[in-house]
């Protein structure tokens, strides 16, 4: 046994124990397709927009809210979510977060206005946000002092694989049947999940934990940590926004020039298949080369001048996979940073600032895409206003590092 995995056995993860060798991969695979489901749930609206703003009248700001209320519940749920599944158990709350996306991707499709589908869409984003949280409390449960990177690069790599699906697949099946059917189809998946969880997956033995700990460490948490966790979640959030407004809004761009809504969604979701790659060989750079600070900044600098050049770009193919080689630098990095800058008795609730953070940053630049849109009347405005958002990752980066050296380490 190795002395990480003493020391991560040590830290109250869980007990190591060479059985989980057989069971830690079923289990990651059963985490993997119920966190595809969220990736597919969230990019639905945005790959049937045209004809959900034509069937409910809707605004393209409305449009951009029912996008980004999905993570709107994060900056609510992210910090108590760690303590319900604590008090409840991960897997029993993880089985009732599936449900609600059940219902959420339910009642969206059934709706005949605004109001019902951004109910369906709370709904369903509570659920997504607490699953997500307690999901990767569980991998890493599993694979405590035992490829725990490895797992959880696995487990990431789900939600735009569930972005990819959903750019690809459900244009074309909101046009041959109907948007709401496409809409169904998300919750047909989030249900697939919930059977997994719920007659699949079993909790690694020795895992311990308790709501009172959780309480412990939230209530020790210094004005470092949080500095530091808020600034890498901006960084993060403005990250991953940047890159969710450029799914949303990129198959506008593209019919905007004369491209049906199936084959926009497909050159768009091109973007997210070479991310998949990408961002594991980014990280694989990172570990190698030992300079993060230097991916970070020149990949999102690169990332953001390709964005902004999306629009005057002719060859569309050439356009989206350009994006999705240039995004995969500076994940690893930037997912790496709070946990080599807070201690490990912190780390816990500093991720629960960390989400919170990022779910409404997230939610933020949706809404002001979608007002670009409208503002401007053109489609080229959220794109533009991606890239501006992918250039801000590095402001947060920038003050990250800052608080990182200036202030005080808690002792």
């Amino acid at each position: 046994m190795s002395a990480g995995a003493i020391d991560q056995a040590r830290a109250g993860r869980v007990r190591y124990d060479p059985r989980h060798m057989a069971n830690r991969w079923v289990a990651l695979a059963i985490v993997f397709v119920s966190r595809t489901s969220m990736g597919f749930q969230f990019q639905a609206v945005a790959a049937v927009a045209p004809l959900m703003v034509a069937d409910l009248g809707l605004t393209w700001v409305q449009l951009g809210s029912l996008i980004g209320l999905y993570m709107l519940p994060g900056a609510v749920f992210a910090l108590p979510g760690g303590v319900l599944g604590q008090r409840f158990g991960e897997r029993r709350t993880v089985i009732a977060s599936l449900a609600l996306m059940v219902a959420g991707g339910l009642v969206t499709a059934g709706a005949h206005g605004f109001a019902a589908a951004v109910l369906g869409r709370l709904l369903a984003g509570i659920g997504a946000v607490l699953m997500n949280i307690l999901l990767a409390k569980m991998v890493a449960d599993w694979f405590a002092g035992r490829e725990l990177s490895t797992a959880m690069g696995i487990m990431l790599t789900s939600w735009p694989v569930g972005l990819g699906i959903a750019t690809a697949t459900l244009g074309a099946l909101a046009t041959h049947a109907s948007w709401r059917v496409a809409i169904v189809a998300t919750s047909l998946v989030a249900a697939l999940g919930l059977v997994l969880i719920a007659f699949v997956y079993r909790d690694p033995p020795g895992a311990v934990g308790g709501a009172g700990r959780a309480v412990e460490l939230r209530e020790h948490l210094g004005g470092r940590e949080l500095g530091l966790a808020s600034s890498a979640g901006f960084a993060w959030g403005c990250f991953n926004a940047s890159l969710v407004a450029i799914i949303a809004f990129g198959p506008g761009l593209l019919m905007a020039r004369g491209a049906s809504l199936g084959d926009a969604g497909f050159v768009v979701s091109l973007a997210i298949w070479l991310s998949m790659l990408s961002v594991p060989v980014g990280g694989l750079l990172t570990d190698r080369l030992g300079r993060p600070d230097l991916l970070i900044v020149a990949g999102c600098l690169l990332a953001a001048l390709i964005m902004m050049l999306l629009p005057t770009i002719s060859h569309a193919l050439l356009a989206f996979c350009l994006v999705g080689l240039a995004i995969g630098a500076p994940p690893g990095a930037l997912m790496a940073l709070l946990p080599k800058a807070v201690s490990s008795e912190r780390l816990a609730t500093a991720l629960g600032i960390y989400y919170t953070t990022y779910y409404a940053v997230v939610t933020a630049v949706q809404l002001a895409a979608g007002g670009a849109r409208d503002l401007f009347g053109t489609p080229t405005a959220p794109i533009l206003l991606a890239a501006l958002v992918m250039a801000a990752t590095i402001l947060g980066f920038a003050i990250f590092r800052l608080v990182e050296q200036t202030a005080p380490r808690a002792g």
